[in-house]
């Protein structure tokens, strides 16, 4: 983020603390019950959400040399990512071209060839078959259209992009739009470090642990004992790039910096970036490094979630501490307060929800990257727009 931009940010959180104001959305609005508890909207969410649209598969750091490897089957189609002997970032259909088996069971490590194990037919990191046993009594093919199906992939400011369609297309400044993608060049993320991966898996409507990202109004109440020690509450700002979004958190050592000089003031010192990448894409900005959430749905279902993270960290952070340390601490205090706290009421409301005792969840005018989120997404199904209401009835 630009210097002139990490100081405008701050000081106007500074004037929300000083003032007492917050972020005012414009309004109230009411997000219908189907939205999380509907089959038929699952359905098209599926479909255009997940697979049809580019997604965000790890970072640059989860393929560190040349024939590193990991693989996923998140969204409908089962994936093998390289980097290959060039350095190049690579995706392929993790499905062999004889009969369709899964090639590379493992989740990540580092190969040059792939084999499968039903044949044993034999791939390079670039897709390309290489070999295939009994070739004589097989019979001849033109290995060159028997290799990997090779999936539109793209690398760009660290992180990794995928279209899970073959014939897709992947344009990361249009699914950043202009602003965010300038934003994310200066973060340098394509410096960091990879230092652990977790799953949580819940009872719940993916959207419901998007939602839990999207405001600090809870914080007093809910994290009154965890983050509400280190975050001001209720205190934020939300800005908007097209279909995603921005949340800056404001952090209670902003109350220490705002009296010291302009140049000891650093965004992630004073407050948490938190970017929304439309449509399932929680991206975090920590003084230590970056959490990447990746959010899914489980079993062909709304009502079934998996959250999946990556924790990554700046390389200078390991001058002082140990990559063994980062992991215990970074990954049980995340868990702490998202699985233990968060998607605990996230699965509350679930339930409620497909109990139709309540037909909406209500958004406060305090919520306003909630509300940005709700009506892309709203855009982006072809459905109306949430009515903004001056007040709420049942």
């Amino acid at each position: 983020m630009k210097r002139e931009d990490q100081l405008n940010q701050l000081k106007e959180l500074i004037k929300q603390l000083e003032d007492g104001s917050v972020v005012d959305a414009g309004g109230i609005i009411k997000v219908p019950a189907e939205t999380y508890t509907s089959e038929d909207r699952f359905q098209q969410e599926w479909d255009v959400f997940f697979k049809n649209h580019a997604q965000i598969i790890g970072a640059s750091a989860d393929l560190t040399e040349p024939g590193s490897f990991f693989t996923l089957n998140d969204f409908g189609i089962p994936i093998l990512a390289t980097r290959d002997e060039e350095g190049n970032f690579r995706a392929f259909a993790n499905i062999c071209s004889h009969r369709a088996s899964i090639i590379e069971k493992e989740r990540k490590g580092s190969k040059e060839r792939f084999s499968c194990p039903f044949h044993g037919w034999t791939y390079d990191n670039k897709g390309n078959l290489i070999g295939y046993p009994k070739s004589s009594q097989f019979g001849e093919i033109d290995k060159s259209c028997y290799g990997l199906t090779p999936l539109p992939s793209m690398e760009k400011h660290g992180l990794l992009w995928v279209h899970p369609d073959k014939d897709g297309e992947i344009n990361v400044e249009e699914l950043l739009g202009k602003e965010l993608d300038e934003i994310f060049s200066t973060w340098h993320f394509d410096q960091l470090i990879h230092a652990k991966d977790d799953e949580y898996y819940t009872d719940m409507n993916w959207k419901l642990a998007i939602d839990t990202f999207g405001e600090t109004y809870h914080f007093s109440v809910l994290h009154k004992n965890s983050l509400f020690e280190s975050f001001h509450g209720n205190v934020g700002l939300q800005n908007s790039f097209d279909r995603n979004g921005m949340l800056t958190l404001c952090k209670r050592e902003i109350d220490n910096m705002k009296n010291e000089p302009e140049e000891n003031w650093h965004i992630v010192r004073g407050a948490l970036p938190v970017y929304y990448l439309f449509p399932n894409i929680i991206l975090l900005v920590f003084d230590f490094g970056m959490i990447l959430l990746r959010e899914y749905p489980v079993d062909n279902s709304p009502n079934k979630s998996v959250s999946k993270i990556s924790f990554y960290v700046w390389p200078g952070v390991l001058e002082t501490v140990s990559i063994e340390d980062i992991r215990s601490e970074i990954g049980t205090g995340f868990a702490d307060v998202i699985k233990e706290e968060d998607y605990v009421a996230a699965a509350d409301s679930h339930k409620s929800l497909m109990s139709g005792a309540i037909d909406f969840l209500t958004f406060g005018r305090n919520e306003p990257m909630l509300h940005h989120y709700h009506n892309a997404y709203r855009e982006a199904l072809g459905l109306v727009p949430l009515e903004k209401l001056n007040s709420a009835k049942s």
